[in-house]
């Protein structure tokens, strides 16, 4: 899909009058005065948030923006692996692929060793290993990621959409459990100045909610009024950022690129979609202590000269600059990410109390780079934003219908903020290694000079954690431990939910199993069959699925309201171990082909047969490539946000109660949903 021949133009690149790609401006309505969840900021973070939250009708939300509109040139592009597989949830995968570049090698250059003040290319590698997931790492502008979350907001039952050109004021924290917070906006107009009222006075409004959560980036309000910071070192080295349409002879512009000058400085290619526009991360001057780089004055012509120098013998004639930027490399990070403790100056006491109850479950909590901020060069300040948000959405969901306890909350920055302090490490030795200068063939005094062969062998080690499927959260109230892991080595509990292909057992539809997680707030039961035929009186699968539909102590049975359907709150799906030319649907327990509906329809979408007809798989059908016992079977239990809680054993009742007891409600205490 081609498109920016001409030049950049923001919205949607398949209408073709480029007026009508623009979204249509928000109606200026006032914000509502009561809420169950207010969330400041519409960036990615905010967005991924709102769009999760707006799946419910019962839950009340508001964002607010200080910005006067959608956003129409974004800063960030890279959308890694994981991430694609959090907007297939969303159900908009398949349309960013369609759009975006997708980055299928990475290409390392280096100075010449005949030539040091040249380039060329040193080596090309896969830039997602083989199997890591059926998705790509794609590049698309962030603007277009939003556009697809608001309309996925507008679809929603809610018919979410934002508020815009509100500045936060003021924020009132909780003082209890029953009393909520309370936020002050100010309108502000085109000028970023508050728009006054009749009396001369700034227009305000007052919104209470039960949770604020501040998405609001690095300046974030939110944090600063909550009374926390972010800590850490600045690099003292500036970079710049262009978005370009150019005419070059370096021969790998359509490629991800890595480039290593002797001695001019260092830069990264970045092909954007369309086929037309490129960007440059140009690597400029060390800051002095305390020296800010908008000091330098930097230009953009400043910034096209540094990169025909760094890109020497090859040639850089740029004919418009649709965007560009400057700015400084720094890891900064705050030791929370809710309000829990602000008021006690005793970490180690409040850390204590969390764990033993006695500290109030959060209210107000960060996400994003209101948290964390790091540098651009791993691509990953997007991604794992949008992923903590989608960490904490599904939570706040259900707690406020009443599924799940507040301490649920508590995970939250339990889970995140070890992420965010892996990321961090990671993201200062990758920056530190990008900026030095490249070793050569000539000796050098530079003691902090790296070999360029050493920084690729560094890269493609890490290439797990850049695609965002290293994340293995640690065993807590909502991951187990992994006592049975055994039973299903490919389902390692903690980390996402790693798909394969399987065929539907009622239409024979190929299709990848971990696609049936979608972002609706329910949790999965992946029950992989024992060797016996389902419907076989030594079934352990029909052992398990008769027990989850009868017995009161049933997970299932327990926390599902009376008259709901049966995998309103946990869906449980089977994947049995014959073809599907050698059973029929009838022959699968029913909670496998459950009624449902005001009409008692039957859902045919619940069992799985292996695909043994995958591609280059062989016979190695989904038991094999996940190590799941054949003759035992495994039941694996994965959370709203995809990733895997439990692998148990079918016949382990007791762990599967225990399991959800822990921060479940029952429905019979909820009064229903």
């Amino acid at each position: 899909m081609q498109f920016h021949l001409d030049g950049y133009r923001p919205g949607d690149p398949a209408v073709a009058d480029a007026n009508d790609a623009l979204p249509p401006p928000v109606p200026d309505r006032p914000l509502p005065p009561e809420v169950d969840v207010l969330i400041v900021g519409c960036g990615p973070t905010g967005l991924t948030l709102a769009a999760q939250l707006s799946a419910f009708p019962d839950i009340s939300v508001a964002i607010a923006d200080l910005k006067s509109g959608p956003l129409q040139v974004g800063q960030a592009d890279g959308i890694a692996v994981r991430s694609m597989e959090m907007f297939n949830a969303f159900g908009f995968a398949e349309r960013i692929q369609r759009e975006a570049y997708w980055v299928t090698e990475t290409v390392f250059w280096r100075p010449d060793p005949d030539d040091p003040k040249k380039i060329r290319r040193s080596d090309r590698i896969q830039d997602v290993e083989e199997g890591l997931s059926e998705f790509p790492h794609v590049i698309l502008n962030q603007a277009r990621v939003h556009d697809h979350f608001l309309e996925t907001m507008r679809n929603s039952p809610t018919r979410l959409t934002p508020h815009y050109s509100r500045r936060l004021a003021g924020l009132d924290r909780p003082i209890d459990d029953d009393t909520p917070a309370v936020a002050r906006f100010e309108r502000i107009g085109p000028d970023r100045e508050p728009v006054l009222g009749a009396d001369g006075e700034p227009e305000t409004e007052e919104v209470r909610a039960r949770y604020v959560v501040g998405c609001d980036g690095a300046r974030s309000s939110v944090r600063r009024l909550m009374g926390r910071a972010l800590e850490g070192d600045a690099a003292n080295k500036a970079w710049g950022v262009m978005d370009v349409f150019a005419v070059t002879d370096f021969p790998d512009i359509r490629f991800k690129s890595i480039v290593h000058s002797a001695n001019e400085g260092n830069l990264l290619v970045i092909p954007r979609e369309g086929g037309y526009m490129f960007r440059l991360y140009i690597e400029l001057d060390e800051l002095d202590a305390d020296e800010r780089v908008a000091d330098r004055n930097i230009t953009i012509d400043y910034l096209i000269a540094a990169g025909q120098r760094i890109l020497a013998p090859y040639t850089l004639e740029v004919k418009e600059v649709a965007w560009w930027s400057v700015y400084e490399i720094g890891q900064r990070l705050t030791d929370r990410f809710d309000d829990v403790g602000l008021d006690s100056g005793d970490a180690v006491a409040v850390a204590v109390a969390v764990a033993v109850g006695q500290e109030h479950p959060p209210r107000v909590f960060i996400a994003g780079d209101a948290c964390h901020t790091h540098s651009p060069k791993a691509g990953q300040g997007m991604n794992v934003s949008m992923r903590d948000s989608f960490n904490l959405g599904w939570k706040l969901a259900a707690v406020l219908r009443g599924q799940a306890r507040p301490e649920l909350l508590g995970t939250y920055t339990a889970e995140r903020q070890s992420l965010a302090k892996q990321l961090i490490d990671f993201d200062r030795e990758l920056a530190k290694m990008f900026s030095a200068p490249a070793k050569t063939g000539e000796s050098t005094d530079d003691d902090e000079a790296v070999d360029p062969a050493e920084f690729q062998r560094y890269f493609q080690q890490h290439g797990r954690f850049t695609a965002g499927t290293a994340t293995r959260y640690a065993p807590s109230m909502i991951v187990g431990e992994p006592t049975h892991q055994r039973l299903a080595t490919g389902f390692e509990i903690g980390t996402r939910f790693h798909s394969a292909r399987v065929v539907r057992l009622a239409d024979a539809k190929p299709m990848h199993l971990g696609h049936t997680v979608t972002a609706d707030g329910r949790w999965r039961l992946f029950a992989f069959a024992d060797a016996a035929e389902p419907d076989h009186p030594d079934s352990r699968l029909a052992a398990l699925c008769a027990w989850l539909t009868d017995s009161p102590d049933s997970p299932v049975v327990r926390y599902t309201a009376t008259g709901a359907d049966i995998d309103s709150v946990i869906d449980v799906r089977g994947v049995v171990q014959q073809s599907h030319a050698e059973i029929t649907v009838g022959q699968v327990p029913a909670i496998l082909r459950p009624t449902k509906g005001r009409l008692g329809l039957v859902d045919y979408e619940k069992a799985f047969c292996p695909d043994f007809k995958e591609p280059g798989a062989g016979r190695r059908d989904i038991f094999d490539q996940r190590g799941v016992d054949r003759e035992a079977g495994a039941l694996v239990v994965v959370r709203p946000d995809q990733h895997v809680a439990h692998v148990l054993p079918l016949d382990d009742h007791d762990e599967l109660i225990e399991f959800f007891a822990r921060f479940m409600i029952p429905a019979k205490l909820t009064g229903g949903m």
